[in-house]
């Protein structure tokens, strides 16, 4: 076994460095993993790019799965896995034991949150292995860790991540039920997502916004995905589309888009009297153009946002993947390795603006 790890340092806007990391010895309350694949999301190049900066270095990727390498007795037991176990990292940790984390709101966990969460950590503390641009991840005690059966692929599974993600926020939170209307604004992976979890929620009718030519290929497939109208909002207007096609409003809206301020105003607009609007995921600023505050009021919405995903969602989007009901496996996808991780980065930004992004970016430390 190697008794070093490679990774790929962010040190800066557009820098990534390669570096080598002792590997971190293992506790009996910790656990080593080997890394196959980490998903790429939004945070992943706004981060490189310095739109997300942070004052220190450190590994990025949170979107992980691997094999465990080693494991202490105590966590072995802790988390129900064994060496050789193939497992996907929730991005959050939970001390388990502050009242946040019994009420199932790790998220917000007093010892942890957004300042140890996986791929944001200083690569000074110790061991230094906090994200997924690597060979290995250090495994804390207070770590979260989902089983993933070794028929499915861990490049695949890593969509256990976006489609977390959608179930959540596309079905959990709206409660959305048999018979409903949903409208999801933005066909990138987490839109595509959403509308499964839609679909599987029972929505009746579920249609996807997206904006001109970049996105023409993703309405495209849409349908594959459980969208029954795609529109194309450089073209049609998006709340006379739906009443052309329904005959009335949205009963949840999901507004899964980054950088793209109208969104919310379209959301307003699409939602019926007494419907439901999810803002998911940060909105990269730009504020709300075109938003009517008043129309909250008149039409009584109920507006929730939502940071991040849940340790239920996960567990449902993996049993999702494996049964294999939707064409995951399809989709438009790039994998990236140390040498080529910048380009795909920069294709997925919108920097390269030449190249057509993948819906579904990875990182392997093995391409």
């Amino acid at each position: 076994m190697n008794s070093s790890a490679e990774a790929l340092v962010l040190t800066g806007p557009n820098m990534l460095e390669h570096r080598r990391f002792d590997l971190p010895d293992v506790t009996a309350d910790t656990a080593r993993l080997r890394i196959e694949a980490c998903g790429l999301c939004g945070t992943d190049h706004e981060q490189y790019s310095g739109h997300i900066a942070a004052p220190f270095s450190f590994i990025p990727g949170h979107e992980i799965v691997g094999i465990i390498d080693e494991i202490g007795d105590t966590a072995a037991g802790r988390w129900n896995v064994a060496a050789g176990d193939r497992v996907a990292v929730e991005v959050f940790r939970s001390c388990r034991q502050c009242e946040p984390c019994a009420r199932g709101e790790y998220r917000r966990c007093v010892r942890n949150g957004l300042a140890t969460m996986f791929g944001f950590v200083d690569a000074q503390i110790a061991p230094g292995l906090w994200g997924g641009y690597a060979t290995h991840l250090h495994l804390p005690s207070d770590a979260m860790l989902l089983p993933i059966p070794d028929s499915l692929d861990p490049v695949l599974a890593t969509v256990f991540n976006p489609l977390g993600a959608g179930i959540r926020w596309g079905a959990t939170i709206p409660e959305t039920k048999s018979g409903d209307v949903v409208v999801v604004l933005g066909p990138g992976i987490r839109g595509l997502c959403a509308a499964v979890a839609a679909k599987e929620a029972g929505a009746s009718f579920v249609a996807l916004t997206g904006l001109g030519p970049r996105d023409r290929d993703r309405l495209d497939i849409a349908h594959q995905f459980g969208v029954d109208l795609a529109i194309d909002v450089a073209v049609d207007d998006p709340t006379a589309a739906l009443k052309r096609a329904t005959g009335g409003l949205a009963d949840v809206v999901v507004d899964v888009t980054a950088k793209a301020p109208a969104a919310f105003a379209q959301a307003v607009a699409l939602a019926r009297p007494g419907g439901t609007i999810v803002v998911a995921g940060t909105r990269g600023g730009g504020g709300a153009p075109g938003f009517e505050p008043d129309h909250l009021v008149y039409k009584e919405l109920r507006i929730m946002g939502s940071l991040g995903v849940d340790f239920h969602a996960y567990r449902a989007a993996i049993d999702l993947l494996v049964a294999g009901r939707w064409p995951f496996a399809d989709l438009s996808r790039r994998v990236a390795g140390f040498g080529d991780l910048s380009a795909l980065l920069d294709t997925l930004s919108g920097a390269d603006r030449d190249a057509i992004p993948p819906l579904h970016g990875v990182f392997s430390p093995s391409a």
